[in-house]
């Protein structure tokens, strides 16, 4: 009986990561690096730069990759700055941070860590003084930016950013999976055998309660944040957040650079009174544009709104 047992529960652990491999593969092939790969201290860090002019870093958000941006934001900023966008690590195409890695292992790359790194692959393509957007998650990583180099960061955009410590926990979810028991177990069978369905219903509800733009989840490839390794950074990293803005928040009169937020009114996964609205008074030039109705995505639902904050950052740090 007993052998019996033994011999199923490793006929499933090995179904199991049979087809999670199977699934990360077709993911890697589908959806290649679009930049270029640069090591950083034995890291890799996925960069793409196009377009010419003033220096625009661009973060990407939770569960995400640079894809987020090339959908339909890149070609139009490269006509007027020279935009660098990176996968942050454990994500995309960049790895991890290498004492973060490991299935049984239940620690994330912090803000501040995840800028550093950032700020090295930077370095390494003569980025200099730039505006940083981060978006949602990647908000926190620009403003981690921002407290590294204050005097090398021209202006920041914070789009749908979490910039404050919250009520309440993230749900049952992130704690599951961004604990040792989740990342080694419950992630291979996410990875392995998630439907389709609900993978188009997660997308779903990022851009509620606007509609999914047509082809963005095709483009953005969804099945690479499915991958376990970007799946246990993606959870770890949401999961720990909580206490590195506690220690961001009180360094907030450092950044003295203009920062522009905007903001959806309608955001649930980032609430705009929770975040922006208590930010904006907590910097000595900040503005807070608000998107009445507008959910989580601004940057694909109210483009213009996102440009036009793009420009006039640019504008207040003096570099047009």
């Amino acid at each position: 009986m007993l052998l019996g047992v033994a011999l199923l529960v490793i006929g499933l652990v090995a179904l199991t990561q049979w087809r999670a491999h199977q699934r990360e593969a077709a993911a890697a092939t589908a959806y290649p690096p679009i930049g270029e790969l640069l090591e950083i201290d034995g890291v890799t860090v996925h960069a793409k730069v196009i377009g010419s002019g003033p220096d625009l870093v661009l973060l990407h958000g939770a569960s995400g990759n640079m894809r987020d941006f090339t959908f339909d934001m890149v070609e139009e900023l490269a006509t007027r700055y020279r935009v660098i966008l990176f996968d942050r690590p454990g994500l995309g195409w960049s790895d991890d941070l290498p004492r973060h890695r490991g299935a049984f292992n239940a620690t994330a790359a912090s803000p501040t860590e995840q800028a550093a790194i950032l700020q090295q692959a930077a370095d390494r393509l003569g980025v200099s003084n730039p505006v940083v957007l981060g978006h949602s998650f990647g908000g926190a990583v620009a403003i981690a930016w921002g407290l590294l180099r204050p005097d090398q960061t021209s202006a920041m955009v914070l789009v749908s950013a979490v910039s404050e410590t919250w009520p309440g926990d993230l749900g049952w979810q992130y704690k599951l999976t961004g604990s040792t028991f989740g990342s080694a177990v419950v992630i291979p069978l996410i990875t392995a055998f998630l439907p389709e369905k609900f993978v188009t219903a997660s997308v779903g509800s990022i851009f509620a309660p606007q509609p999914t733009p047509a082809g963005y989840a095709e483009h953005i490839g969804v099945d690479l944040s499915l991958r376990r390794p970007s799946m246990r950074a993606n959870a770890q990293q949401v999961n720990g957040l909580y206490p590195h803005m506690e220690k961001m928040v009180p360094q907030y009169d450092r950044l003295t650079m203009p920062v522009e937020l905007i903001h959806g009114t309608a955001d649930t996964i980032v609430p705009i009174d929770i975040h922006a609205e208590v930010m904006v008074t907590q910097l000595a030039d900040g503005n807070l544009t608000r998107l009445p109705g507008i959910g989580h995505m601004p940057q694909h639902v109210e483009r213009a709104a996102v440009l036009a904050a793009i420009d006039r950052a640019v504008g207040r740090a003096g570099l047009r």
